[in-house]
């Protein structure tokens, strides 16, 4: 009877111990699943460590060497071409005629206008037999009659001189096409047979004066490199044909404002935008090798002396004229870990197209930066990383 009681007992504890076992664990179930369910709703975030260092300011510029001294030469006239005299390539010197032009027309204007000017002439003659005949004969209404006509023939005759002399400039000027300076043909558009069609019937440059590069970049970029008029820079030819690769100095020649350029902010989060301030610089760059037509680059490149916490711009956000960023801050549970967006607000910062350097006092190290969230957030926000 002892037995049988002693063995229901322990059957009662045992029933007891598995159903609060069973109590705990659905306890423990629902509040790991509570949790993983609440943890998956929060927004999700992108990090990264922020790095310490100086902000490096780069700026980097390519394009085609052009003639630093070039001239475009239109049809004067726009008569028919009759002899191209020179092919592209060709050295020329100053004055050399370069394209002759059908002239026909005008040297047919001049002979009608100077057999006008022998008419005249003759009309001249007459005039001057007539007021000698008034002058003899007496008449004064005669006499002045001819001498107010013999003024007016000789005026006439003045004002065609004139005109013949302008016509004869006019056709030495327009007949053909001479080179303005010493210097190499690099374009002919000129064709024998055609009036010209709009572009300049032969370009020409000089390779005495050297080449040039303009290239345009953010003031502040320029400012803190410290570029200024005279400076010399390394100039990059890229390789042609038989010419290898090579570095030539190149020599500032002007610094000049260039406008604006819009840029985005990747701070804003509404997509504003901001003028940036441009300015234009001119290099030039002088070798015997060079013909025009290369390409050429340009890169600059220094880091601040000032160190601070580097950024990805991206991280940076802003609230009317306040700039901050998020920061990870880890809680640790008993049922498993806790993140938290913390702001971080930023009082100075410099920048380039790429970073942001912030004050080394704002981080620690290690600390995790939110590059990229999900949702919008506000600080005190949980989070889950990515």
């Amino acid at each position: 009877m002892e037995l049988t009681k002693e063995q229901t007992d322990r059957k009662r504890k045992k029933m007891i111990f598995i159903a609060f076992t069973a109590l705990m664990g659905g306890l423990l179930f629902f509040t790991l699943f509570s949790n993983t369910l609440q943890s998956v709703t929060l927004p999700k975030v992108r990090t990264g460590q922020a790095k310490l260092g100086g902000l490096t300011y780069k700026l980097e510029a390519s394009g085609v060497l052009q003639p630093a001294k070039q001239a475009e030469l239109p049809n004067p006239a726009g008569w028919k071409v009759r002899k191209v005299l020179v092919k592209e390539s060709d050295r020329v010197k100053k004055g050399q005629p370069l394209v002759l032009y059908d002239s026909a027309a005008a040297e047919r204007e001049l002979e009608d206008e100077s057999d006008q000017l022998k008419k005249q002439r003759i009309a001249l003659e007459t005039i001057q037999d007539q007021f000698i005949e008034a002058t003899v004969g007496g008449d004064e209404t005669e006499l002045r009659e001819a001498k107010r006509e013999l003024e007016t023939r000789k005026l006439d005759l003045t004002v065609q001189e004139r005109k013949i002399e302008g016509l004869k400039e006019q056709l030495d000027r327009q007949r053909e096409l001479v080179a303005p300076f010493d210097g190499v043909v690099t374009k002919v558009n000129a064709v024998e047979g055609l009036a010209s069609a709009g572009q300049p019937d032969m370009v020409v440059s000089s390779d005495i004066e050297g080449y040039r590069l303009e290239m345009t970049g953010d003031a502040e970029v320029i400012g803190r490199l410290q570029v200024a008029t005279g400076q010399t820079l390394e100039v990059a030819v890229a390789a042609s044909g038989d010419q290898p690769a090579r570095t030539l100095d190149g020599t500032v020649e002007e610094i000049a404002d260039a406008g604006s350029r819009v840029a985005g902010s990747a701070e804003d989060p509404v997509g504003m935008t901001a003028t940036v301030p441009q300015k234009r610089l001119r290099i030039q760059v002088a070798d015997p090798g060079l013909k025009g037509g290369e390409q050429v680059s340009i890169k600059l490149e220094q880091t601040s002396a000032d160190q601070g916490w580097l950024l990805p711009n991206e991280a940076i956000h802003r609230d009317g004229g306040t700039r901050f960023i998020f920061k990870v801050e880890e809680r640790r549970g008993a049922l498993g870990n806790e993140f938290i967006a913390r702001k971080v607000t930023i009082e100075a910062s410099l920048g380039n197209e790429e970073e942001t350097m912030i004050p080394a006092d704002r981080l620690y190290e290690g600390d995790l930066i939110i590059l990229e969230s999900s949702e919008p957030l506000q600080d005190g926000n949980r989070v889950r990383l990515q």
